[in-house]
């Protein structure tokens, strides 16, 4: 579930690829050394987990069969989905999805 699109190119400068030695690095997105630091992955990991978490309530409420669960499951990984999405957004590492129309 891909609520937005990513916002420049993702790169250290660590990584070989375009902008390496064979050619300039883009002029969009912004730098992941003027975002990312140990609090900004901190954070990003614990609604990763917290979305894993969430997807495998949502897996054994399918395995059981148990529709109650399957809904509270299903709406409380949503909702991680979106938590995930918006610290992204803020960061400006993925555009806000377009409106629906």
């Amino acid at each position: 579930m891909c609520a937005g699109r990513l916002v420049g190119s993702l790169r250290s400068g660590s990584v070989p690829g375009p902008g390496g030695p064979t050619g300039p690095v883009p002029k969009r997105g912004v730098p992941l050394n003027e975002v990312v630091d140990d609090g900004f992955l901190r954070r990003y990991r614990e609604l990763l987990d917290a979305e894993d978490a969430a997807f495998d309530e949502l897996e054994h409420a399918v395995e059981e069969g148990d529709r109650e669960h399957y809904e509270l499951d299903l709406a409380t990984w949503k909702d991680t989905v979106a938590r995930r999405t918006q610290f992204l957004e803020r960061h400006d590492l993925i555009a806000a999805p377009a409106p629906a129309t």
